[in-house]
């Protein structure tokens, strides 16, 4: 269901902003910034060091931001702007992982960025969907954040099963080869940005490319991390 323009997407409310889409009260609600392990995610003793799983064998990036777990209200809309064709929610969501980004910032030490990239979609999920939600997320947070984007930065090289309906160890095998980096990278702080980070086997096949290719250090951006 739309919302009418002016009003929140969650609590129909009336916003101070319209630009926003979502109020400050849902979005204080919303963006706790999850507070788990700082590299992986997931639930940790402290979210200030890497969580036992880390320390023995630690994922391909250095941190991982989300705001939330995958659960309502946030997974509704998230699935509302990938499979309902409601592309004018990914403004007010790429604002929920700004403010997400910036508190980890403030709290994590979080260096800031050169580059962020988004996920690619193969050419033909792309044209059936009619967009890339990551490429819709990364455009706004580009902007506010000052950094550069390279929406081309990285292409899916054929199509691959749908990673949710696949085991943690079949989606490794998924993924093997399908992405081509396609610009220089050497030095460079680089964050990827996803809708939902389950597994992690997407993030972790684009960060070892990009880390391989001479990438100084790599984070993940995401709204939300599956737990």
């Amino acid at each position: 269901m739309l919302t009418a323009p002016g009003l929140c997407w969650l609590c129909r409310m009336p916003l101070a902003l319209s630009g926003w889409g979502i109020c400050s009260v849902c979005t204080r609600a919303q963006s706790g910034c999850l507070s788990g392990c700082p590299q992986c995610g997931l639930p940790a003793v402290s979210p200030k060091i890497p969580c036992g799983r880390c320390l023995r064998k630690s994922p391909p990036w250095h941190a991982l931001v989300a705001v939330d777990d995958y659960a309502p209200p946030l997974s509704g809309l998230i699935h509302r702007l990938k499979f309902s064709r409601q592309s004018s929610l990914a403004q007010p969501l790429a604002r929920l992982l700004l403010l997400a980004v910036l508190q980890a910032r403030r709290t994590r030490a979080l260096p800031r960025v050169d580059l962020i990239v988004n996920v690619p979609l193969y050419q033909r999920r792309h044209w059936r969907r009619g967009y890339n939600q990551s490429d819709l997320l990364c455009r706004p947070l580009a902007r506010w954040l000052g950094c550069r984007y390279e929406p081309a930065a990285m292409t899916r090289l054929h199509a691959t099963a749908i990673q949710h309906q696949l085991s943690a160890r079949r989606r490794k095998r998924n993924l093997k080869n399908a992405f081509r980096l396609e610009l220089p990278v050497n030095g460079l702080h680089i964050a990827i940005v996803d809708d939902v980070v389950t597994t992690g086997s997407t993030v972790a096949e684009l960060s070892r490319l990009l880390l391989q290719s001479g990438a100084a250090s790599v984070q993940v951006w995401c709204l939300c991390r599956t737990l």
